[in-house]
């Protein structure tokens, strides 16, 4: 039976996905949200009616509303529709009936749930099998981050913020790593691991779990899963499942490594992405391939070709000989992560990251961490605290800026000003990777269009 849905912040990356998974359904959508951000205009495009602002006329003539983690119990729209007797849910109430028909294919962890999901949908994909999908960022391959399949299997990227990964009942599980995160939501380090246990203790029987084993903390959630659930290891660890081998950097191209299956048979992976933690990706989907019965060889071929997700790794543009990273590394692990992959890439090149820390909380829990996090960076700039969720606070990364352990650090509050620095630094041969899961991503959009204007005026 098909409904009318009524999203509360539909131009978020988690609601946008599904809203068009329920617009590919036949199903009513509108929503409304501060701004009509680009997923929300593709959204109009398909169809969905998008307001700007919350007004409670908006849900009117809705069956259901759905609203985004951020969306207060006193937004005008909650409390219309709670008032006209119409239910009010989080992305965690209804993620079951989304997926409930299908067979679920859920990554969840830390770091690498994007790309992940991405390369799962991608090669299922191109075994023709038509999967749903819903990943946290948009596929340069499928040119989405969502769609309602044809096919039984259902691909999700499994979010832990705010619980909402314990709407899922996983068939198959792939789980990256689990390393502490979101201290707004979770208060402590016991209290984020033991999510992900509940996540584990609600996969359906006979299904299969897919664990990074190079991560100490990972392994042992992984070990202590193997009571309830089918577990298999995938890493570089000697006694893995599924045994990483001789990981290499091909300079300017990206990431190889060899895969030893449990049959003894070894796969050779190339990937146009860089970086070993795309190498553990490949990895963990080839994995579950595997266990799926399908081709792995097919599987491989399918990897050769993926292209990646915006913001993850992104090459926006080079010109006159300056290239431009966009990346959405907002925790320690993911920006070292990240820089040794530019690292890798561009051996010889200066790397100039510019890093917009996200949310206060997260900035000050993990701050120690952050100074490590840019070794492999001749400059760093850094801007203000990208305050996200979170209320302003009397709390400036001039601090964090002031200890960072990197050759060349500069603190630049706004972005505006960060792109004049840049226009005035750059020269040819450069690297600019932007790390920001706010809006630091304009910087390099404004950048590109001024090289561009200085290249056809020379």
């Amino acid at each position: 039976m098909r409904k009318h849905y009524h999203f509360i912040g539909i131009g978020g990356t988690g609601l946008s996905a599904i809203a068009r998974v329920l617009l590919e359904q036949g199903n009513t959508v509108s929503g409304s949200d501060l701004l009509i951000s680009q997923l929300a205009e593709e959204l109009q495009s398909l169809g969905a009616v998008v307001y700007a602002g919350h007004k409670a006329e908006h849900v009117s003539g809705a069956d259901m509303v759905i609203r985004s983690s951020a969306i207060k119990d006193d937004n005008v729209e909650v409390k219309a529709a709670q008032a006209a007797g119409i239910p009010v849910l989080k992305r965690v109430d209804f993620l079951q009936e989304l997926t409930q028909d299908h067979i679920l294919i859920a990554v969840a962890g830390t770091h690498g749930k994007t790309t992940t999901t991405a390369m799962t949908a991608w090669v299922l994909d191109q075994f023709d099998m038509d999967p749903s999908y819903i990943i946290g960022g948009t596929s340069k391959n499928l040119k989405s981050n969502a769609h309602a399949g044809k096919g039984k299997y259902f691909v999700i990227e499994a979010d832990e913020y705010d619980f909402m990964f314990l709407g899922l009942a996983p068939d198959y599980l792939i789980l990256t790593n689990v390393e502490y995160d979101h201290p707004d939501c979770y208060p402590t380090h016991e209290t984020y691991v033991a999510a992900f246990k509940k996540l584990i203790l609600k996969m359906k029987a006979d299904s299969t779990l897919l664990v990074y084993a190079d991560h100490p903390q990972t392994r042992e959630l992984g070990k202590w899963a193997e009571q309830f659930e089918k577990v298999l290891f995938y890493g570089s660890a000697a006694d893995a499942t599924y045994c990483i081998e001789n990981i290499r950097e091909v300079e300017k191209q990206g990431v190889c490594f060899d895969l030893l299956l449990p049959d003894g048979e070894k796969i050779e992976q190339t990937l146009s992405l860089p970086g070993n933690h795309n190498a553990w990706n490949a990895a963990a989907v080839l994995a579950l391939i595997d266990q799926m019965g399908l081709s792995i060889e097919q599987a491989s071929h399918a990897l050769e070709n993926f292209s990646g997700t915006g913001r993850r790794f992104d090459t926006v543009d080079t010109v006159l000989g300056i290239t431009l990273i966009d990346d959405y590394g907002h925790h320690p692990t993911e920006i070292r992560s990240t820089l040794q992959a530019a690292r890798g890439k561009y051996p010889h090149e200066r790397i100039i990251a510019v890093w917009q820390p996200h949310t206060y909380t997260r900035t000050q829990e993990l701050f120690n961490d952050f100074l490590d996090a840019f070794n492999e960076c001749n400059m760093v700039i850094v801007t203000e605290i990208y305050a996200s969720r979170e209320k302003p606070q009397d709390y400036s990364a001039a601090l964090i800026a002031s200890q960072i352990h990197a050759p060349d650090v500069h603190f630049i509050a706004q972005l505006q000003d960060v792109t004049a620095f840049l226009l005035k630094e750059l020269k040819a041969g450069d690297v600019v990777v932007i790390l920001s899961a706010g809006d630091a991503n304009q910087i390099n959009q404004e950048v590109s269009s001024s090289l561009h204007e200085r290249r056809d005026h020379a």
